[in-house]
């Protein structure tokens, strides 16, 4: 399945491509690609799109993704909101719905309901079958258990072992895979930011949540329970301030949403851009303010600049990544201001050898990248019944 998943990833990555220059890009023998190009083809995903020159032989083939095939939905469900996109197989985005989560709205039959509502906002929207929707990847906060489906621990809700899968398929008669932002945000980089074209590349979500996805060799990294990535609740400062998690110091108090507003209550208790019970418009207020020079604004940046270098570097020189991707929602507001103070931090912090080979950046995805990496996780579970279908006609063929 995983030489499947990176054959369609370069035929989806090249827009129109051959057989040969997949097998090329992919290390794979042409007939082996030559073969798994069958069976997408066979199965919707991918088409052919017409012929190249080929320099004196035969035309070659070229192939695209199938835009007309089975469809995808990719949920990002986050503490303050839930988004749902609809795409095609080539991954293109055909419609989105967004509802808000009010702090209140937390428990799992509520957040439940948010999402069941998005994705068939998106789906009626569409005016398409749903039996054309290929599967639904849902992107949970915490910790998940993907083949149960099962919200192990989200700190910020108290969920533990929260079935939320069970929850989920008992509205949607559809095939369900779920994670969390780590997964889904990393494999968008993967397959379509800045982390294409290498090989051992981090991201880095900003949120209320704090959390690094690790890509290894090209692969997403998961480790031996599907936990890898809770760089958010490893130790910053000894004693540090409480976290959601029960523990003291944690990354993300100093760097996540909640954290960013405890720092500019630290360093100025009255501002008035400080919004005690609303994250989103706290961050948005430090956004306008900076953009306008407000030096409260501009501390508040340094000093969570500081935090966050400091955690960062730690990543680098565990990790010795070829890219940092830093992304998020609060990263989409604030980053521009505090990426170079970020950057100067990192410098002084993280080993000279790792250091020189990282590029610390911004996510450049335009669109939802924990939507659409949860798309991918879809299509990768309708790949691996590709796989299962084409083995039973074998077996079944040479009985």
């Amino acid at each position: 399945m995983a030489n499947r998943f990176r054959v369609l990833r370069q035929v989806i990555a090249g827009h129109m491509t051959s057989r040969r220059a997949i097998a090329a890009a992919t290390d794979l023998s042409l007939a082996t690609v030559a073969h798994l190009i069958g069976e997408l083809i066979e199965a919707g995903v991918v088409v052919e799109a017409g012929f190249e020159d080929s320099g004196g032989g035969r035309p070659r083939g070229l192939l695209s993704a199938n835009a007309h095939g089975g469809l995808l939905v990719g949920v990002d469900v986050a503490e303050t909101y839930v988004h749902a996109e609809l795409y095609t197989s080539a991954l293109t985005v055909l419609a989105e719905a967004e509802e808000q989560l009010h702090p209140e709205e937390n428990s799992p039959p509520q957040v439940v309901r948010h999402i069941v509502s998005c994705v068939r906002a998106v789906i009626e929207s569409s005016k398409v079958d749903y039996d054309r929707v290929l599967g639904i990847g849902v992107s949970l906060p915490g910790q998940v258990e993907r083949e149960g489906g099962v919200s192990v621990f989200a700190p910020n809700w108290n969920w533990h072992d929260e079935p939320l899968g069970a929850m989920l398929a008992a509205e949607l008669d559809l095939p369900l895979y779920l994670d969390n932002p780590l997964k889904a945000t990393t494999v968008a980089e993967l397959w379509f930011g800045a982390g294409q074209g290498h090989e051992d590349v981090v991201v880095v979500t900003l949120g209320t949540g704090v959390g690094a996805g690790l890509a290894m060799g090209g692969s997403l990294y998961r480790g031996a329970t599907n936990s890898a990535g809770e760089w958010g609740h490893t130790t910053l400062v000894l004693d540090g301030r409480l976290c959601h998690c029960g523990r003291r110091g944690c990354v993300e108090t100093y760097v996540g949403a909640p954290g960013i507003m405890q720092n500019l209550r630290e360093l100025a208790p009255t501002s008035p851009l400080l919004h005690p019970d609303d994250q989103t418009a706290t961050i948005d207020a430090l956004a306008a303010a900076l953009a306008a020079g407000d030096p409260v604004a501009a501390k508040v940046v340094t000093e969570t600049a500081r935090y966050l270098g400091v955690a960062i570097a730690d990543l680098i020189n565990l990790v010795n990544p070829e890219v940092l991707v830093v992304s998020g929602w609060v990263a989409t507001k604030l980053g521009e201001a505090f990426l170079p103070e970020v950057q100067a931090v990192v410098a002084r912090h993280a080993l000279s050898g790792p250091l020189e080979v990282v590029d610390i950046v911004l996510c450049p995805l335009v669109r939802n990248p924990v939507s659409l990496g949860a798309a991918t996780f879809a299509l990768e579970g309708f790949l691996a019944t590709v796989g299962a279908r084409t083995h039973s006609r074998t077996a079944v063929n040479s009985s």
